[in-house]
Parts: structure tokens; C-alpha cells; sequence
């Protein structure tokens, strides 16, 4: 299943790792483990932030994506499944529409 998976990154943890230089292998080596589709850095409420889409064939495979987050920079994780416009024409929502009405 496609999720967006939202990091926001506490300033001192961030800030930290861009001073000692090793901010750049730290999120090389997260992105190289949980291999997203795509993954933009940006502004989560006034701190660091990433927001990236991941595929989660098993609920039991959020660890894998979340932990790096957390252990290496202390982050927050969020998780919202996505679906493209084609997964929402498979849904079925028309019929729901003439059922539920």
C-alpha cells in the first residue's frame, strides 16, 4: 500500500548533525535502507522536515520505515495512506455513492 510518510526533525537534533558533518551519510544511509519512491525535505511546523512516499506491503514493516527516523534524529512519524487517482476509480466510490444516499 502507498503511504505518505511525514518526518519532522527536531532543530537541535538536525542542527547538530549538520555541524559535525555527518548529516549527509546519516540521511543517505535512511534513504538507502527504507528506499522511498520519492521523498521531499521540507518545513513541518517550524522544524525539519521530510515528506516521502513508501510503499508498506505489511503493517508490521512501519518499524523499518520509522525507526531510522527516530533512532538517528529523534523524529516525529507520521503515516497517511495515498492512493493515485486510479486506486480511487478500483474503490468502488460511485456505488457507494447510490448505496449510502
Amino acid at each position: 500500500m502507498r503511504m505518505l510518510m511525514n518526518v519532522s526533525i527536531p532543530n537541535h537534533t538536525f542542527n547538530a548533525a549538520v555541524k559535525d558533518g555527518s548529516v549527509g551519510p546519516k540521511l543517505a544511509r535512511i534513504l538507502e535502507a527504507i528506499k522511498p519512491e520519492a521523498v521531499y525535505f521540507t518545513e513541518q511546523n517550524g522544524v525539519r522536515g521530510a515528506v516521502l512516499i513508501v510503499d508498506l506491503p505489511d503493517a508490521a514493516k512501519i518499524p523499518v520505515l520509522a525507526e531510522p527516523w527516530f533512532l538517528t534524529f529523534e523524529a516525529e512519524v507520521e503515516f497517511r495512506i495515498a492512493m493515485t487517482p486510479e486506486d480511487l476509480k478500483r474503490s468502488g466510490i460511485d456505488a457507494m455513492g447510490k448505496q449510502w444516499c
